[in-house]
């Protein structure tokens, strides 16, 4: 893992306005942004294995893809100087070509031969009239209507997709089924990829119980680790589950040794709200450099940001609020973009709709809001968000049912129905 050179304070410093007791969702971003560099380790990996994985080269393609001018479809090719848009052309059929067996004669004028989808153009025709357009008689004549096709028309040319020399993935991809797809058609058995990102995570608290065991009275199951396990792992990541962590100083400080010796990067959830984390602080302050922020956010108001070192060992750490929606939240806008970034992942902003929404949301300006929201289609045809009801970042059956978020900008007051609203979409990011 390359070091960062700058650190929380300095990045901090240059921002103007920088106020860690209410700093704005974009600030914390660019802080966050700035302190991470990729991991620099590489492995190859067989074409169908790299699924997901992130391109750790670019991919310069070796050869013309297509590697000749070829058919777009089945029909007959022809001379596209024979072609008249007012009258029918008679021709002679002289042959035809096959996928992967070429017709090697010579096409003079007048003249066409049969050719099947894929299959190399014969060289001096230019044009293709699909079989559905014309009529074969069993002459070996063929009919081509008046303006049929256009000279030049269903011929695919050589190099279209891809010439040879050029840049067919850029590093920093992560690829995709049409990748693997674009890839075996240069030849390429193997591809250079960046080692996953190695990610351990725990969550804290002597009220949490793990599935399985009995609820004493005042504690809860766990349900944070299961979300972050589901995230971390559709995000590429190699995962770590250490388990629930009891609110105790010495246990929280092996916990996060053994994490740090063992991941890039670490997610705690919990521990990081005021009143709780006075301790944790300390461990944190022992281990390294951590930020506590408030966040001039709803959820997710508390986040602990920072680099931790133990016994040679450093890893990147995000220490999210202990509510169940608050951790999704909290993770979607904070962690996911910094892991995609350690990943050496391409990591654009999240697409934004602008939808109207179906009824008033209250609003303080000041913080930014996501609220869970069910995107759907009106009677009309339009695009329509209504919030899921109640938005308490512990109602975790709220991001259940909901299928996008409803992003109140920093600024942004209150919102009346049919106001539009920014919605980013669930699907591509859950």
């Amino acid at each position: 893992m390359n070091t960062p050179s700058a650190r929380i304070a300095e990045a901090a410093s240059c921002l103007s306005g920088h106020d860690p007791e209410a700093l704005p969702v974009a600030q914390a971003q660019q802080i966050i942004r700035s302190m991470l560099a990729p991991i620099d380790a590489v492995e190859k990996l067989a074409l169908r294995a790299a699924l997901g994985r992130v391109l750790a080269r670019d991919i310069v393609s070796s050869i013309d893809v297509p590697a000749h001018d070829n058919s777009a479809m089945d029909g007959y090719a022809l001379h596209g100087a024979d072609l008249d848009a007012e009258c029918a052309v008679a021709l002679k059929i002289v042959g035809t070509a096959f996928a992967g067996r070429p017709f090697n004669g010579l096409v003079g004028r007048g003249e066409c031969v049969g050719i099947m989808t894929g299959a190399i153009m014969p060289d001096t025709c230019d044009s293709v009239a699909p079989q559905e357009l014309v009529q074969a008689t069993g002459d070996m004549r063929l009919t081509v209507p008046a303006g049929a096709i256009q000279p030049g028309a269903n011929r695919r040319l050589r190099g279209e997709d891809l010439q040879s020399g050029s840049t067919a993935l850029a590093r920093g991809k992560i690829l995709r089924p049409a990748d693997l797809g674009l890839l075996a058609s240069l030849g390429v058995a193997e591809v250079p990829v960046y080692r996953k990102l190695r990610v351990a995570f725990f969550s804290t608290g002597d009220e949490l119980r793990s599935i399985g065991e009995p609820l004493d009275p005042g504690c809860v199951y766990d349900s944070n680790r299961y979300t972050l396990y589901g995230m971390l792992t559709r995000l590429g990541c190699e995962v770590i589950d250490l388990g629930v962590v009891k609110d105790d100083p010495a246990t929280l400080e092996a916990t996060l040794r053994s994490a740090c010796e063992a991941a890039d990067a670490i997610v705690t959830s919990g521990g990081v709200s005021v009143g709780e984390a006075d301790y944790t602080r300390q461990i944190m302050a022992q281990l390294g450099e951590v930020a506590f922020w408030k966040l001039a956010m709803r959820p997710g108001r508390p986040l602990a940001f920072g680099r931790i070192a133990s016994n040679g060992h450093s890893a990147c750490l995000f220490g999210l609020p202990g509510n169940p929606v608050a951790v999704m939240v909290s993770f979607y806008f904070f962690a996911r973009e910094a892991l995609l970034q350690m990943m050496g992942a391409e990591a654009p902003p999240l697409p934004l709709l602008r939808v109207p929404t179906q009824s008033a949301i209250r609003k303080k300006a000041g913080r930014t809001e996501y609220q869970r929201g069910i995107l759907a289609v009106d009677e009309q045809g339009r695009q329509t968000v209504r919030t899921t009801g109640a938005q308490g970042s512990g109602v975790l059956r709220s991001m259940s049912e909901a299928n996008c978020m409803v992003v109140l900008a920093h600024e942004q007051g209150e919102v009346e129905a049919g106001d539009e609203v920014d919605v980013i979409v669930f699907d591509g990011l859950i």
